[in-house]
């Protein structure tokens, strides 16, 4: 698949790693192009699977079968407003988790969630997919914790759009689980404020602890 991701920091790198082991074909784009360079760069030397990775302009975004908003929840909001009309049809992954400052609490309320203020911004022909906001950066790189295969949690309103994001997710050797519609998006961001919360309470904030379901 062709995987654009729009934003050049650290879920960036953790998410383009896990792509380009997959295979796929990855553009990053950013506000900063020359970030975007230098983390191609990177990537092209560290990158171990069959994949291709390129800096691009925006254009890139028209292209892409899948598009990553991997930038903060406000940020994240406007590009999908901005770019909503050239995604009809496109899968739009939102990653981001909107919480305050000190990590005491969501800046959304209870009755929506970012996942879905950034589909209404995006318009009703974009497929908007909830997934990797409850994953760390550092653990995507790595791709696990402690031989622990990484859970990325999948939550939108289009089962293909799911599927077509957990299929990225296989690919890239991490564990899809389907979690339904995208209101369940505000559980996720509920679970990642409390997973950051730890990690800050912990005094690490090493960001190398996973959230995983267990099975009988």
């Amino acid at each position: 698949m062709k995987i654009t991701i729009i934003g050049a920091g650290n879920m960036a790198r953790g998410i383009a790693t896990r792509a380009l082991a997959g295979g796929h074909t990855v553009a990053i784009t950013a506000k900063d192009p020359g970030k975007a360079v230098r983390l191609v760069d990177d990537l092209r030397e560290q990158a171990d699977g069959a994949g291709r990775v390129s800096a691009a302009d925006d254009a890139a975004v028209g292209q892409a079968d899948i598009v990553v908003l991997a930038v903060p929840f406000d940020a994240a909001r406007q590009l999908a407003a901005a770019y909503g009309p050239r995604l009809g049809g496109k899968v739009l992954i939102d990653i981001s988790n909107p919480v305050d400052a000190t990590l005491d609490a969501l800046t959304v309320a209870p009755s929506t969630s970012a996942a879905e203020q950034i589909a209404q911004a995006a318009g009703a022909e974009v497929r908007v997919v909830k997934a990797f906001n409850t994953t760390f950066a550092t653990t995507l790189v790595a791709g696990q914790v402690h031989g622990t295969v990484l859970d990325v949690f999948i939550a939108g309103d289009d089962r293909n759009a799911r599927e077509e994001v957990a299929d990225l997710v296989a690919s890239g050797g991490l564990n899809p689980v389907d979690v339904g519609a995208l209101a369940h998006a505000r559980q996720l961001e509920g679970f990642q404020l409390l997973h950051m919360a730890l990690q800050m309470r912990e005094g690490g904030h090493s960001w190398a602890s996973t959230i995983k379901i267990v099975a009988l």
